[in-house]
């Protein structure tokens, strides 16, 4: 028999395809908010997360083997000028999913972020004490502060991920793939880093870690530190596209942006030692994004 699983924030682009990248080991339900969609080897559920009841009653009654809580407020800009709505998603509605699933003793699979540093030194690691920029940065390191002090036996993710998405949300992956297929012009950051994870491969490897029953702090990142640029350039390389439509564009020449760290890379060594093995290049998954829309999987999202 499978394990269950239960995915808060169903209809993001995380949770679309962590679910396509599951299903054929566990059963998963897709909490959805407004929309309505259809996955298949999905259940869609709607449960109210502003409230503890809700929650626990549904965790009672389906008894999940791990939630898996995907659902935050991600537009750094959207959370700078809506700063209260952004603390009651980002970290209200995750103490709520937090105490149900402490008092019904189910697995907690927490996702963070990498926007947790200042930005000023590179692949931190998960030791380091969080300097966040701004207020999507804040709202996030609350939530894991108050994950652990409910339930240190909760894992948590940070990462940083790409893949296929749907026709109302796009990945950084998607908006370069689409830009460059059309022949169009981009710039890309020249001077912002990070350590990008395809979906698929986080997916398995936080499945694997929760399997063996992990908990705590674990960055689940890509082996390779690249700037936004560099991720654009392997990118075109890797499906055929001209890199020459990819423009170098610098952060700090930008005017009204909201305060971002320029470095965003994380150190994946604890999951590595913890598992054994190497996460991957940006090349091996970039390779297997490709082989995604080969398979119609991109397909089967962007139908979403």
């Amino acid at each position: 028999m499978k394990k269950k699983i239960f995915i808060t924030g169903g209809s993001g682009l995380l949770a679309i395809n962590w679910a396509l990248a599951v299903r054929d080991k566990f059963d998963v339900i897709l909490n959805m908010n407004n929309r309505d969609i259809s996955l298949k080897g999905s259940v869609i559920k709607k449960i109210n997360l502003n409230s503890i009841n809700p929650i626990f009653n549904f965790l009672k009654s389906e008894r999940p083997d791990y939630v898996l809580h995907t659902a935050g407020m991600t537009n750094v800009d959207d959370c700078e000028k809506n700063p209260n709505l952004a603390y009651e998603t980002n970290v209200g509605l995750t103490e709520n999913v937090a105490r149900a699933c402490k008092n019904l003793e189910i697995p907690l699979i927490h996702i963070s972020t990498d926007h947790l540093f200042n930005g000023t030194s590179s692949l931190a690691d998960e030791q380091k004490i969080t300097s966040p920029l701004n207020v999507y940065g804040k709202t996030k390191a609350e939530a894991e502060e108050k994950v652990l002090s409910i339930n240190p036996n909760s894992l948590i993710i940070r990462t940083n991920f790409y893949g296929w998405g749907t026709n109302y949300r796009i990945s950084l992956s998607d908006y370069i793939f689409n830009a460059l297929k059309q022949n169009q012009q981009i710039i890309l950051f020249k001077d912002i880093f990070f350590t990008p994870i395809l979906i698929e491969v986080l997916a398995n490897m936080t499945m694997e870690l929760s399997e063996k029953g992990a908990h705590g702090i674990f960055h689940i990142t890509g082996d390779d530190r690249v700037s936004k640029y560099d991720f654009g350039v392997l990118l075109a390389r890797e499906f055929g596209f001209n890199s020459t439509l990819i423009s170098e564009g610098f952060v700090g020449e930008q005017k009204d942006l909201v305060s971002r760290p320029k470095d965003m890379s994380l150190s994946n060594s604890k999951i590595s030692q913890f598992l054994g093995k190497k996460i991957g290049s940006l090349s091996v998954h970039l390779n297997l994004l490709h082989k995604q829309k080969n398979a119609g999987f991109a397909k089967e999202v962007n139908a979403l």
